[in-house]
């Protein structure tokens, strides 16, 4: 089993502190999902496990072992993979080159097979691509990467509600440690036992509320908006 955690974390962007003291563990395999309106601090919090962004206090432990120091690429070395909401393909690449990167062995069909609606568009370049296209795309590639954590920012973000449900299918069978940062649960998340999903709402860069996502009340929020 896999344990990414972040511990009494905190992190500053100059003068402003976007996280005070945020302590969360997501297990895997198994979906972990943060929950926040714009500026909860959700974003930060990705790149704060993905080594993106400095910590100013706090830790974050992968398998038991303080990674707090050790840069974003030897995270993605040793199996984290990290999605961003933005500029998450490599734009002036085609679809197929964007997928062969992702596999070296060039043997990208796990992917068609689960967004079969890139196989047409194998010779695009990615940057012509719409929005959900480019979401599938980027998330193609980490469906590729046989990574050991995955993080998304915002994953079903321009897709069809057919193509979100379809796209949490998939990452919740992941054999991974899956985080991903939403606005709101998305649906069919919910539930209990081995398949619930882990929620934590984030709120002013502070956690508001940890638990299963079938403890959530209607709606996928526990805050009101402030």
């Amino acid at each position: 089993m896999t344990l990414l955690e972040l511990r009494t974390a905190r992190v500053r962007y100059g003068p402003l502190e976007a996280l005070h003291g945020v302590s969360l563990a997501a297990p895997g395999p198994g979906l972990t999902v943060l929950l926040g309106r714009n500026g909860s601090g959700r974003t930060t919090v990705l790149r704060a496990l993905a080594g993106t962004v400095a910590l100013s206090g706090g830790a974050v432990v992968w398998d038991g072992t303080d990674v707090t120091r050790l840069p974003a690429h030897e995270r993605a070395r040793r199996g984290l993979c990290f999605v961003p909401d933005r500029r998450a393909v490599f734009g002036t690449l085609t679809v197929r080159e964007n997928l062969e990167l992702a596999h070296a062995g060039g043997d990208f069909s796990p992917a068609l097979d689960a967004y079969p609606e890139l196989r047409p568009l194998l010779g695009r370049r990615a940057g012509t691509l719409s929005g959900g296209e480019q979401r599938m795309l980027a998330l193609s590639r980490a469906l590729l990467a046989g990574a050991r954590v995955v993080l998304v920012d915002e994953p079903a973000q321009g897709m069809s509600p057919t193509v979100a449900s379809r796209t949490y299918d998939l990452l919740r069978d992941l054999p991974a440690c899956v985080v991903v940062a939403e606005q709101r649960l998305p649906p069919g998340v919910g539930g209990r036992g081995d398949r619930a999903a882990v929620v934590y709402e984030l709120r002013r860069g502070e956690v508001a509320f940890a638990g299963e996502a079938g403890e959530l009340p209607a709606g996928g929020h526990t805050t009101s908006p402030a």
